[in-house]
């Protein structure tokens, strides 16, 4: 995961540090692209939040980082205390960016499934791949094929 985080250091929702080095011991990560403001993502997250909630349970080696396209570091606090998983820092803008242009983001809900050994993608449909198995139950989805998806644009 070094291609995309380097360094970086990523937050819990404890808002504890965490580095980005320990991603590579999970078979899969999801990154996950989403703002508070999306209509589409606020529908979606509780759903992943779901699935990841039901996988980790069963000891699934998944894990999920959340990247915010949120406008302020108040709303991105709001949302991401939704979430279970791991989030970029608000504050990290910079390279938050530089990821969605490595991955060639153009609209949000994204979630992007990685292989975390050598950060090659499985998936930008990572969306559609959690809406038809949500129990997860076919982890570490290696059938996945991109398909289509309702999206808001992001500029």
């Amino acid at each position: 995961m070094d291609k995309y985080f380097g360094n970086a250091k990523l937050i819990n929702p404890q808002g504890h540090e965490v580095a980005a080095s320990g991603l590579a011991s999970n078979k899969l990560v999801g990154l996950y692209f989403s703002a508070h403001w999306c209509p589409p993502c606020r529908s979606f997250t509780p759903l992943l939040a779901e699935t990841y909630r039901a996988m980790k349970s069963e000891g699934k080696e998944f894990e999920i980082v959340f990247l915010s396209s949120d406008q302020s570091e108040s709303q991105f606090k709001e949302y991401y205390s939704q979430m279970p998983w791991l989030a970029l820092p608000f504050a990290e803008r910079s390279l938050k960016d530089k990821i969605a242009s490595q991955i060639g983001v153009n609209g949000i809900p994204l979630l992007v499934l990685i292989n975390p050994e050598d950060g090659k993608i499985l998936t930008k449909e990572g969306r559609r791949v959690i809406l038809e198995d949500r129990s997860g139950q076919q982890f570490p989805w290696e059938a996945a094929r991109s398909a289509g998806g309702g999206s808001c644009s992001i500029q």
